[in-house]
């Protein structure tokens, strides 16, 4: 495996992987049929203001991680690469400055939950889903540091 630095040329790659990600993961959602604006969000707004980074196996992506200070904002495996290791990688690379960092995962991935709580990460918040696009309750997890 090799972590790469992304670039807003990989926004097509990224919105892909979440996309497949999200099919095999979270079958509750419906599937976004707005391929072009995920793309356009990713290049405008998720890699130009986070540090993305993408795991690739044998030269194709397969797995990307995009944080700032304070939160983690993505981490997505492709199905058939997870269970793995690349995930706790990805978050290793996102930890490894060692500051304090948040994210948001819905209730029901139940998958997403155990993994970041198995590292440490505890549960600070359950809503109702009234806050997020998808109208779908999430937990908020926070992660202290080492």
């Amino acid at each position: 495996m090799n972590l790469r630095r992304a670039a807003v040329a990989d926004a097509e790659t990224c919105a892909m992987i979440q996309r497949e990600a999200n099919l095999a993961s979270l079958p509750f959602l419906p599937a976004d049929p707005d391929v072009t604006g995920a793309v356009q969000f990713f290049g405008t707004v998720l890699i130009p203001e986070n540090e993305t980074w993408i795991a690739e196996v044998d030269g194709q992506p397969v797995a990307y991680v995009a944080f700032h200070p304070g939160w983690l904002e993505h981490l997505y495996v492709l199905p058939g690469h997870q269970g793995r290791g690349i995930g706790p990688v990805l978050l290793a690379k996102a930890l490894e400055d060692g500051s304090a960092r948040e994210l948001w995962t819905f209730q029901k991935n139940a998958r997403a939950r155990k993994f970041y709580e198995d590292r440490g990460w505890v549960l600070v918040e359950l809503t109702d889903g009234q806050g997020n696009r998808e109208k779908e309750p999430d937990a908020r997890y926070a992660w202290a540091g080492p």
